[in-house]
């Protein structure tokens, strides 16, 4: 790293900056994954299917490295900025407020919420990457059942709400920092603004309603 770089990565603007750009990156991502999950809808050989067609993907190793480096960055920087924040302001405000750009329950929430999606983030590829490996065959071709594997997992009503409270964590984490990444890079006017919060807003909903509702479907498609 060179020293310009290294002084903008510790500048207090760069941190901010590179977690909004990470930031981003992982909705976009989030985004992606629950279009693809939509599927399930379509039932297990359209499913199964796109998982084969996933974990076949000869560029996937590099983008899973790709994602865990930037998560890793985020989260990382997540912590830095926190850390220097408590450090810079020991003593909470007594009054918050959600009015003229104050704080509010997604932006005071938001180590929080970081701290519930980390620990979704392992118990799930626990469950469901590393999980039970099922098989099946679609179009003459043997693959991971993992329609399956998904049905079977939200049978247990426990995992469902954990999956929902997670997810709405999730939603409710995206729709500051989605808006976040805006003002972050400087992209922050009277005019755009409100259009970019409804935007956040909308973006932690679809995230945070999308993926609770395939759970409850995957509940139901086994009861």
């Amino acid at each position: 790293m060179t020293s310009i770089a290294k002084r903008y990565i510790c500048s207090s603007i760069g941190k901010k900056q590179v977690m909004a750009i990470t930031g981003l990156m992982l909705v976009m991502f989030l985004l992606a994954h629950l279009i693809g999950n939509f599927l399930f809808l379509l039932g297990p050989d359209a499913f199964n299917s796109y998982g084969h067609a996933m974990i076949n993907n000869p560029l996937l190793i590099p983008m899973e490295l790709g994602l865990l480096a930037i998560f890793v960055s985020h989260l990382v920087l997540a912590i830095w900025t926190t850390i220097e924040n408590k450090s810079a302001r020991p003593t909470p405000y007594y009054f918050k407020t959600t009015r003229g750009g104050g704080s509010n329950f997604a932006s005071s929430t938001m180590p929080y919420t970081g701290l519930v999606i980390l620990i979704f983030l392992i118990a799930h590829l626990i469950h469901f990457k590393y999980g039970t490996y099922y098989t099946t065959t679609v179009s003459e071709v043997e693959m991971r059942d993992l329609y399956k594997l998904v049905v079977e997992y939200f049978q247990n009503k426990i995992w469902v709400l954990w999956y929902i409270f997670a997810m709405i964590s999730t939603g409710v984490h995206v729709s500051h920092g989605f808006q976040s990444v805006f003002q972050s890079l400087g992209i922050n006017h009277p005019r755009f603004t409100p259009t970019i919060k409804k935007m956040s807003w909308g973006v932690g909903l679809f995230i945070g309603i999308g993926f609770s509702a395939l759970a409850v479907f995957a509940h139901l498609k086994g009861v």
